[in-house]
């Protein structure tokens, strides 16, 4: 589905990611780990087409470097920016409608879906999406990917800043995208989400994969995890 070779990213003259490999296949959760600066946000924004990038990057078989993240988008795929970007001064139930992708065509996904997957958004569909707190703009932040309806979603630290509960409600959100035939590369650092709802689990160090394996082998690596996780 997502086919990843050799890719190199810039932020002007700085060289941040150096040949980094990787995929993920329909219906898996795949989580990219690594510390703060290890490259994990850069990778998305590169397959998105928000900084410079060369190598080969595919979606479904079409090339993904070179397009305008709108069009990217398009093709089926879809991202969460770590700062959540909601738009402040409009509803919950507005946000919802600017993430859909045809608005006169039903996708996998509803309002009714979102409201019964996060019952808190259907308390607060009327609400400015400003005044709400950490753990609803992330909820409605992942609800508006979903309504332009990818096959594959990137989510970025979705857990970062979310109370514990809110955090379980996060990763059984991500199971009920598989369930549903949606492919995740989940960006996070906090080993419990990543290795309870992943089928694999890959390390980035220095701008490139330096561990790719399932989260029953990255707990057995205690070498990988302090190296370049753990502090």
């Amino acid at each position: 589905m997502l086919e990843v070779q050799g890719l190199q990213a810039y932020y002007g003259k700085s060289h941040v990611l150096h040949g980094v490999d990787f995929n993920v296949q329909p219906g898996e959760i795949v989580a990219l780990l690594g510390r703060n600066g290890s490259g994990r946000t850069t990778t998305a924004k590169a397959i998105m087409g928000m900084v410079q990038a060369e190598g080969k990057v595919e979606f479904n078989g079409q090339p993904l470097l070179h397009r305008k993240t709108f069009e990217i988008a398009r093709l089926g795929l879809g991202y969460v920016p770590e700062g959540r970007d909601i738009f402040p001064k409009l509803t919950v139930h507005q946000n919802l409608q600017l993430g859909q992708k045809n608005a006169k065509k039903a996708g996998r996904w509803s309002f009714d879906d979102m409201y019964a997957m996060f019952p808190r958004l259907k308390e607060r569909q009327n609400t400015e999406a400003g005044v709400m707190s950490g753990g609803e703009q992330q909820m409605l932040t992942l609800c508006r990917t979903l309504m332009g309806d990818p096959d594959l979603i990137m989510i970025d630290e979705p857990t970062e800043g979310l109370a514990p509960k809110i955090v379980e409600l996060v990763g059984e959100y991500l199971q009920k995208l598989k369930e549903r035939g949606i492919s995740v590369l989940l960006i996070e650092q906090k080993l419990t989400i990543a290795l309870h709802i992943s089928d694999r689990v890959l390390m980035m160090g220095h701008g490139a994969i330096v561990f790719s394996g399932t989260p029953d082998e990255l707990r057995a690596n205690t070498g990988v995890r302090k190296q370049w996780l753990e502090v």
